[in-house]
């Protein structure tokens, strides 16, 4: 009879193997731009307000 220990090191191992043959696809990385834009008091002039709604279902 096997210790529990090389039993589960056994395992580990099956599912080690596994993951590497599990067939897997990169997926390429968008190219960050040379220069970040920087944000101007125009940019936030241009976005819609936001805010929060509470709707009450208890009442």
């Amino acid at each position: 009879m096997l210790d529990a220990f090389i039993i589960e090191e056994i395992k580990r191992r099956e599912r080690n193997q596994e993951e590497r043959e599990r067939p897997a696809l990169e997926i390429p990385l968008p190219v960050p731009e040379d220069r970040p834009r920087r944000r101007s008091e125009a940019d936030d002039d241009d976005k819609p307000q936001r805010g929060v709604i509470i709707i009450d279902l208890c009442g």
